[in-house]
């Protein structure tokens, strides 16, 4: 490992068939079994018994990290992510395998690690800039700006076993963002975080990702789609898919249901090109429309269980009529058609709107809203899901519509059918200057208020 930092055109982080087990013991006994037997039967030429079972965190998993990506890692509790986190952080000794890693790595791992509980917060400051490679005099210069970073108050001078889980978290953050690492890892951790804290980190890293190779791991699909160039699919250990991030977050989200996506690994979104001519998607209106709305989609990947079907999916006016062409701030009807295969107790229909990087921008279902009127549908029955709202201003660019069904409950539910990208939807002009979506304003004034008003 190198601490002079990166060098051009080399890779930050490569991984060559790294793995790391662990002795499982059914008992202390097995254990102290393991220490002792196994000599004796090598003293006496007898092939050693095994006492205990391995279990493999990872395996064989090999991977490349140029210098400044940004690489989200996702996959199911248990399935390496932490631990593949630990050893590139240089935390933990693979069992096989080599990991290289070139420069200085600052890593805000799984909480409570790190920090010594008995030491005060600043006494923890001083050990881990030591541990990240930073002098008494670096940490010095730097502590005020920590401190207020973290924005713990008095607490700086208190053990951390007196710390509440975000306070923990906001000073480790601190530190982290004041190290000058070329590498960033971080675990998770910000889910502890308070919403203003979170957002003062979101917009550290996104000034470090000008500089630096960032790693970190999330269950949030919308930020790994937003910040990463790549994403890294781990299950039972190993590496199962590397590619774009909303090529792994789709196929993460269809593990999470337990099915496997219906055409296998999913492929990138291309958008649709235009209806031919004298084909149109539906009958035009307002040909001079901001956003175009293009076929529904059938065939697009998804998964599911298979007790119902998506038919349908469609935008209409106020009036029923269906809708091609929209224009940013209408109010519009979006249909789901479904049909069930199997009887379905409690139907529960739902769908996504989100832009091109996978970040959902809205979303809504049936689930709180039709709650009193659980319409049971018998296999071969249709029902149809309508949600009335108005269409934000987009900016230019393409966006989707991601459709589901389920059957149960809010707390127990089966994903019958789920397909990515149902519709797609291209905002040809945009009246946004500013944020993921704009509101259509009712009024937007500016007055001079008299001195005698302001009394």
């Amino acid at each position: 490992m190198s601490s002079s930092g990166v060098p051009e055109g080399g890779c930050a982080i490569r991984a060559q068939a790294l793995g790391k087990h662990y002795q499982i013991y059914e008992s202390p006994r097995d254990r102290l079994k393991q220490f002792v037997v196994p000599r004796l039967q090598r003293l006496a030429g007898l092939p050693p018994r095994r006492y205990y079972r391995e279990f493999w965190a990872l395996q064989d998993v090999s991977f490349e990290i140029r210098p400044g990506e940004t690489v989200g890692i996702v996959g199911r509790n248990g399935s390496g992510k932490s631990t593949l986190l630990q050893i590139v952080s240089g935390t933990l000794h693979p069992s096989c395998g080599s990991v290289d890693v070139n420069g200085r790595v600052a890593a805000l791992l799984e909480l409570g690690s790190g920090f010594n509980p008995e030491f005060t917060g600043r006494e923890n400051v001083y050990m881990s800039g030591a541990v990240l490679g930073l002098s008494r005099a670096e940490v010095d210069e730097r502590f005020e700006a920590i401190r207020a970073f973290a924005d713990i108050g008095d607490f700086i001078e208190q053990p951390v076993k007196t710390y509440s889980s975000g306070m923990y978290v906001r000073l480790a953050f601190a530190v982290i963002a004041h190290a000058d690492a070329d590498i960033l890892v971080i675990d998770e951790a910000l889910s502890v975080g308070d919403a203003y804290f979170v957002q003062k980190c979101m917009r550290f890293l996104r000034g470090f990702m000008e500089r630096g190779t960032l790693l970190f791991c999330s269950h949030d699909s919308g930020a790994v789609n937003n910040l990463c160039d790549r994403a890294l699919l781990l299950r039972n250990g190993r590496l199962e898919m590397a590619g774009t991030p909303k090529e792994v977050t789709e196929h993460y989200l269809a593990d999470l249901h337990g099915a496997a996506p219906e055409r296998g690994r999913p492929e990138p979104v291309r958008p649709p090109s235009r209806p031919a001519a004298g084909a149109p998607a539906a009958p035009a209106q307002a040909a001079g429309g901001e956003l175009e709305i293009f076929r529904f989609g059938p065939d697009n990947s998804g998964f599911g269980a298979g007790g119902a079907r998506i038919v349908e999916v469609r935008f209409f006016d106020l009036q029923g009529a269906p809708l091609a062409f929209v224009t940013g701030g209408e109010d519009v009807v979006l249909e789901i058609r479904c049909e069930a295969v199997e009887d379905l107790l409690h139907p529960i229909v739902g769908f996504q709107f989100k832009d091109r990087l996978g970040q959902v921008l809205f979303a809504e279902n049936t689930l709180a809203a039709c709650r009193a009127e659980d319409i049971p549908v018998a296999a071969g029955g249709s029902f149809a899901a309508r949600f009335a709202f108005r269409l934000p201003l987009l900016p230019v660019g393409d966006y989707s519509v991601t459709a589901a069904v389920a059957d149960g409950t809010e707390a127990s539910h089966v994903q019958q059918h789920w397909i990515h990208d149902a519709l797609i939807v291209r905002a040809h002009a945009s009246r946004v200057s500013y944020g993921l979506v704009g509101l259509p304003m009712s009024e937007i004034a500016i007055q001079r208020i008299s001195c005698d008003a302001q009394e």
